[in-house]
């Protein structure tokens, strides 16, 4: 397809104008690690929370989700919660706070607050660092080719190639290229210009993604698209099954129901909120998501920052995926049905976007997209590398290593991410595959481990290194020894595999040292099994109170998923003329907000009101101590 000069021009501004703004500010991110991964920890909260949000509009997954929206209809909320979607929701009730108190760069580098500085926790650092290199990399996999399909749907020009017997697509070339331009200012510029120019991009993707719902609410009568799908595509509600038959009309559509494994829904919706539970129980993988946690300057502006990027992320972006499935729906049916067994769901967005959206505004949507694209991948390369430069290099290779040298060292490594990153990406075939082994299998063992660390006091650093070992090696081969389990019924086997060995590793270790814990604990203040712990810190302080707050957080919790799925609900509802419907959704949103505000907003605290003085009586205590043992 053929895009017009006004098309091509706003393109190449954009582009630009990106590149100049990460180049602009890179200064500000060369003067040490701090600053180069963290911005200094002076970035204000609203805006980590923009970018955030920005980071996560990625265009690969708003393909995914397009395809969702065609095939299921309003049905396709539920299915985000494999992730589960709702995680920021414990983000912002809870684990934000907690992480952030810990005042440290990377998620490797906190383990020294859990478990102290012995050889466990040296062991359990370097399988998080794997881990979180391994957990970019699949990420970068997976935007390849995301951005590929979509860019070679639109551009022109033909830049397939052979490099001897390897054949290179033209799609897998187009990406190689956006990947190039996006990296350029990410490793000039870290964190600064991750951010500062993720803001400019959640600007142009929210303009294009409110122009293509103002296209689709112009073009497609409400009427008639409910004509065009069947029985149950604009109800919210399920049963025991998905309940969409796509047989007179697209009949190859019920095919991909059967694959995807969502026609019998109700036992997968249940194995989803045990699995979401426990996933969003654990905290984030270290990726940008926990980047941007630690580089807010206090722990209430932590949990603040992870709760507007659902507000300010949802609304938008459903206008969009389900506009482009509206229009999809009404005038590119009769062409896909034609496709036979060969329909690729996930070229429905460029489709839609080919045949509706006008000259200049095809250029904005192209520049938004791309920049969604870019805000993702900018965000993963610049939060994997501190795990390689902090967490390896500075730690065990160079600890005298100067800034200048650290910040060079973390050119090197985020070139090298991506190169690896794409490597790997001209191996994936479909998005959905990658999608589903990064959150079925990948985070399967990454959470038994990361739940023990939060609730029992008796778990320790060897356990948390062979309970994360065990879950990575679980993860690469239950999807290859147990294919027909599936990776949602896969899940279930790597986590027990890995909280098993945690368990045993922990009980056949000797328990962390009493300090480490008690500075843990009265610090941090998680809720869980801490008896021994929290009768320690009280023998110190009478007035120490542990962690009461289980049954508020997760009442918060609940209350927060409801607020988060009337921000999906409100949208879509909107496009499909439900107005009475948008209504409700409105009133829902309001009442939980009002509640939020109350019992989660108005009680944010950035450390326990007892701690300081549980501190300094542990300090004094310490130096007491010391100053005995020397005479």
């Amino acid at each position: 397809m053929n895009l017009s000069q006004w098309d091509l021009l706003i393109i190449v501004l954009y582009i630009l104008v990106t590149v100049l703004i990460g180049y602009f500010i890179s200064k500000r991110a060369s003067q040490n690690l701090d600053n180069y991964f963290l911005g200094g920890k002076t970035i204000p909260w609203y805006i980590l929370g923009v970018s955030n949000a920005s980071g996560m509009f990625d265009i690969t997954g708003t393909m995914w989700m397009v395809s969702l929206a065609f095939i299921y209809g309003v049905k396709s909320v539920w299915i985000p919660w494999l992730w589960p979607v709702w995680n920021q929701i414990f983000l912002m009730i809870f684990l934000a706070v907690w992480l952030r108190r810990s005042n440290v760069m990377t998620g490797a580098e906190w383990l020294k607050t859990r478990f102290g500085n012995g050889r466990g926790t040296e062991m359990s650092h370097i399988v998080v660092v794997i881990f979180a290199v391994i957990a970019v990399i699949g990420f970068i996999a997976y935007g390849f080719e995301g951005i590929g399909k979509f860019t070679a749907t639109f551009l022109p020009w033909d830049l397939s190639m052979s490099i001897g017997s390897f054949q290179l697509p033209s799609e897998k070339v187009y990406a190689m290229v956006v990947m190039g331009l996006t990296t350029i200012y990410v490793i000039k510029g870290g964190m600064y210009s991750v951010v500062m120019t993720e803001l400019l991009q959640f600007i142009i993707m929210s303009i294009a993604c409110l122009a293509i719902g103002g296209v689709a609410l112009y073009l497609v009568d409400a009427e008639l698209l409910k004509s065009m799908v069947p029985t149950g595509w604009t109800d919210w509600r399920f049963g025991w099954e998905m309940g969409i038959d796509w047989s007179d009309r697209i009949p190859a559509i019920n095919d991909k129901i059967s694959a995807d494994g969502y026609q019998i829904f109700g036992p997968l919706f249940m194995m989803m909120l045990f699995k979401g539970f426990l996933v969003s129980v654990a905290g984030p993988v270290p990726s940008y998501d926990m980047q941007r946690i630690l580089a807010t300057s206090t722990p209430k502006e932590a949990a603040k920052m992870s709760g507007i990027v659902s507000l300010v992320l949802l609304i938008p972006r459903y206008l969009m995926i389900f506009g482009l499935a509206a229009l999809a729906l009404v005038f590119l049916q009769s062409d896909l049905a034609q496709m036979g067994d060969a329909i690729d769901f996930e070229l429905i967005l460029p489709m839609a976007v080919k045949e509706f959206i006008p000259v200049g505004f095809k250029g904005l949507f192209m520049a938004g997209l791309i920049s969604a694209f870019m805000s993702t991948f900018a965000a993963n390369v610049n939060a994997g590398p501190a795990y390689i430069v902090n967490d390896l290099y500075k730690k065990y290779i160079k600890p005298d290593a100067s800034d200048a040298t650290l910040v060079k060292m973390s050119y090197a490594a985020s070139l090298l991410v991506v190169i690896v990153g794409i490597s790997f990406g001209l191996f994936v075939d479909s998005i959905d595959g990658a999608l589903k082994w990064i959150v079925g299998a990948l985070f399967g063992g990454y959470t038994a481990s990361n739940i023990l660390k939060w609730v029992w006091w008796r778990f320790n650093a060897y356990g948390y290194f062979w309970g994360m070992l065990a879950g990575l090696l679980s993860s690469l081969l239950v999807p290859v020894l147990f294919p027909s389990a599936g990776l949602m019924l896969g899940f279930p086997i790597i986590f027990a595999i890995s909280f098993t060995v945690s368990i045993v590793a922990s009980l056949a270790t000797p328990a962390e040292e009493m300090d480490v814990l008690m500075n843990f604990y009265g610090s941090i203040r998680p809720w869980g099994f801490w008896g021994p712990v929290k009768k320690a810190l009280k023998e110190i302080n009478p007035e120490f109170q542990g962690n009461k707050e289980f049954g508020r957080d997760m009442i918060n919790s609940v209350v927060g998923i409801v607020w988060q799925l009337s921000l999906h609900l409100i949208p879509i509802y909107i496009i499909i003329g439900e107005y009475k419907l948008v209504a409700m959704g409105v009133g829902v949103l309001l009442l939980t907000m009002g509640f939020l505000k109350k019992f989660w907003w108005d009680k944010l605290e950035d450390y326990p009101a007892d701690w300081e003085t549980t501190k300094a009586i542990m300090e004094a205590r310490k130096e007491e101590k010391n100053t005995v043992n020397n005479i």
